[in-house]
This record gives C-alpha cells, structure tokens and sequence, in this order.
C-alpha cells in the first residue's frame, strides 16, 4: 500500500514537469525540401491536453510523456498535422501539410523546434556583445548571436566594410560583412521593429574610401579623365576633434578637414521565406546596405518583420558619408554601436523609415531613380496617412509644400531616394 502511494505522489510530481517541457514558445524550422521555413509555436500543456497557435492560428493536440502531437487549421481551412518529441530545450519530428499543388495530397516534411528562453525578471536588460565571427548575407537560417526581448539594449561592436576590426586585423570576407543577427523575442511577421541609436562612437584613428566617381553621379565629358581614379585613400579620423582629413594630402586639400558624423550603412532585418538570403551588398523591404547617412546616433529605424524573431543584422559601419556615396566607398571605418529596441505588434511598415527628433524619413529603394522616388513618396504618404490621420488630398497638399528629397546612394546595385518632411508642421500624431 505504502509503496502504491509513494508511486502515485512520484507521478503527480512529474506531471507538472511533462506540461513544463511542452510549455512555452518555440521557434519551428520546416524543411521544406531542403529549404527550412520559420514560424512561431506557442504551447500550453495541461495534463495530456495541448492548446496553442501556430503563426497565430490555433494548434491543438495531446502529450504523452516527452512525446506530443498537435494539429492546426489555417485561416483559409487548410490542416497541419505535427508529430514529434520534446528532447530537452529541442523537439524533432514530422510534419504532414498539404501539396500547394494538389488539394487532394499530403507531404511529410521534418521539423525542428528550439525552445525560446523566458524573459528574464527585472524589466529591460543591457546586453554587453562581442561578436567573433560576421555575416555576409541577412539570412534567416544564421543561428541568433544573442536573444533579447522589446526594450533591451545592446552595446557591441561592428568591423569594416572590408572586414577589419578597430585593430586593423582582418576578421571576415569583405562586402559589409555585419555583426548578428540578434534575435528579438515576441516579432512575428506581420510585425515592425523599430531599432533606437542610442550610440555610435569611431573606435580607430583611420577610415579608408576611394577617389572616384560613381558612373550614375559622372557625366560623359569627365569619364575619359576618370578613367584614372580608383585609387585607396587614407583618411586620418581625428576623434578628439571630431574631423576627419586625408592622409597626406598637398596642394588644394592640404587644410581640408570635414566634421565626422558616424553611420551605419548595413542595418536589416532577416529576409522572408521563399526569398534568397539578401547579400549585405543589397537592399530590400527590410533594410540592408541602405548607406542612408541619417542612420545617426539619436534617430530610430523602423523595420518591417518577415521572420521568427526578426533576427536583426548591423554593420558597415561610415565615419562620415556625402548623399550618393559618389566615391563608392565612404569613409569605411569600425565602430562601436548601442542601440535599443522596440516591437510594435500587428503593424507592418511597408519599407525602411528613418524618425529623428524633428523630421520623418522613408527610403525608397530600386533599380532607377524614378522608381525609388515613387516607393519613397509612396511610403511617406502611408506614414502619413496610418498615423497622423491624413487623407490621400490632405496628404497631396502636405507634400506639396513641405517634402524633400535626397539622395543617400548611388553606389550600390541599387539606388536609394529618400523622402522628409518637417514633423512640427504636421498634426498631432495618432499614435502607434
């Protein structure tokens, strides 16, 4: 009798611990032949029962020891079936979804799930980072570098466009090669994050650029001339004095000296499903190598979120950078970078914005000038629109009479145009 007792106590105290070891979100890695998709599992076990959602629509199913299995029905009625095993912070097993080209069909994929870390309690965090090895694409499939939840801050460094560090010690393949990708608890897709500069600080003495001149920024008569520029120039970054100057320059540029004004040139988020990882040479709806000089200490970037997590990518770090990036190169330096970040949840931005204290800002991105114009006037007229309550007319007219445009690059395989407009002659905004 005293021995069925202590069974039955030793099984009622493992029941809470099986429902632990389901419980909580998880991030599921589909490998969908040979291509993974991300998504967000959130589960609750009581007892053998399991409830939850899936990307949001509801998942329901039974647990039996380490083992689980759950279904799902999407919005436009299709079911998912999952099997699997919880192996400490990990679950594997086989999902069943239908065949996108036969209705009638079903395909067996395996899954993979990690266990996203709780909150810690306390309230935000500081993170102090030290990356030791960088990414040269915005890929999803780059395994997070540091998970941190809405409001946290990071402080960390980034190296080079060409892969040095503050040392001048070579530590990763040239192309914007970035620091990440950090993963931010709660972003779903459908989501924006908006990432806060609070910080950036030159931490070398020296930047490198070109003395070229970009073909789109270069007219006919001077192109037989500038057929012999191209070569490195050294620029000395005087951090105490906040200048920068080139390094043993005579003639006309012998007293040439301009303020430093530290950037970021690669900022993204990762890229979607069905779409290749990004290189950090491009851009796309979520950032990249925007080379926009307004992404400054004090000024915020909003973000739009196409993956678990957002995984947020940072680099490519300018001393100083004119409109166009013209010389190919800015001034090409490492950095130290804090920043914060905030999630706003169920709002997606369609392309980058940029907000400093007093202007808003949206950078369109594409192929021509005329293009990205259109997207960067396009996305200031939703911006205005979404949150200050202004019609398609009301909007016209502010446009009208207060946008500006600017030309942050011309360097890259694409072209950036970026629209602003003055926020104190805009009504009182409606919010978040």
């Amino acid at each position: 009798m005293i021995r069925l007792l202590v069974a039955a106590l030793l099984m009622s105290a493992l029941l809470p611990v099986a429902a632990r070891a389901q419980t909580g979100q998880w991030i599921v890695a589909t490998d969908r032949w040979g291509n993974k998709e991300y998504s967000t599992l959130n589960l609750a076990a009581d007892g053998k029962t399991l409830t939850g959602d899936w990307d949001g629509d509801a998942a329901a199913g039974t647990v039996r020891g380490r083992r689980l299995s759950f279904a799902v029905k999407d919005g436009r009625g299709a079911s998912y079936l999952f099997e699997g095993e919880v192996r400490g912070e990990h679950i594997e097993g086989t999902a069943d979804f239908p065949d996108n080209n036969d209705p009638s069909a079903r395909v067996r994929h395996p899954f993979t799930a990690s266990r996203v870390p709780d909150r810690p309690p306390g309230g935000p965090r500081v993170h102090d980072f030290r990356p030791s090895d960088y990414s040269n694409s915005f890929s999803p499939d780059r395994p997070p570098v540091l998970t941190i939840w809405p409001g946290d801050t990071v402080r960390t460094t980034t190296i080079d466009s060409g892969g040095m560090d503050a040392q001048g010690v070579t530590r990763a393949l040239f192309g914007n090669p970035q620091t990440g990708p950090f993963f931010i608890a709660g972003a779903a897709q459908g989501d924006t994050v908006i990432v806060h500069i609070k910080r950036l600080r030159l931490n070398r003495d020296w930047a490198d650029s070109l003395d070229t001149i970009v073909g789109r920024a270069l007219g006919s008569s001077l192109v037989p001339e500038a057929g012999k520029l191209g070569k490195p120039v050294r620029w000395r970054l005087d951090r105490d004095a906040g200048y920068a100057t080139p390094d043993g320059a005579s003639g006309a540029l012998r007293d040439f000296r301009v303020p430093v004004r530290p950037m970021l040139g690669g900022l993204a988020l990762a890229s979607g499903f069905g779409a290749p990882p990004l290189s950090t040479g491009d851009t796309g709806r979520a950032g990249g190598n925007m080379d926009f000089p307004e992404v400054v200490e004090g000024n915020s970037v909003w973000l739009p979120v196409q993956q678990p997590g957002a995984l947020l990518y940072l680099g490519d770090a300018h001393a100083r950078q004119g409109d166009g990036e013209t010389s190919q190169y800015a001034l090409e330096t490492s950095m130290d970078v804090e920043f914060t970040v905030e999630l706003v949840k169920r709002k997606a931005v369609p392309m980058p914005r940029v907000e400093s204290p007093t202007e808003l800002m949206v950078l369109g991105q594409a192929g021509s000038l005329d293009e990205a114009l259109k997207q960067a006037s396009t996305g200031l007229i939703q911006w205005l629109r979404q949150d200050y309550g202004l019609s398609l007319s009301e909007a016209a007219q502010v446009m009208g009479t207060a946008v500006r445009f600017t030309v942050p690059n011309l360097a890259g395989r694409s072209v950036g145009v970026a629209a602003r407009i003055d926020k104190a002659l805009l009504p009182a905004r409606a919010g978040r």
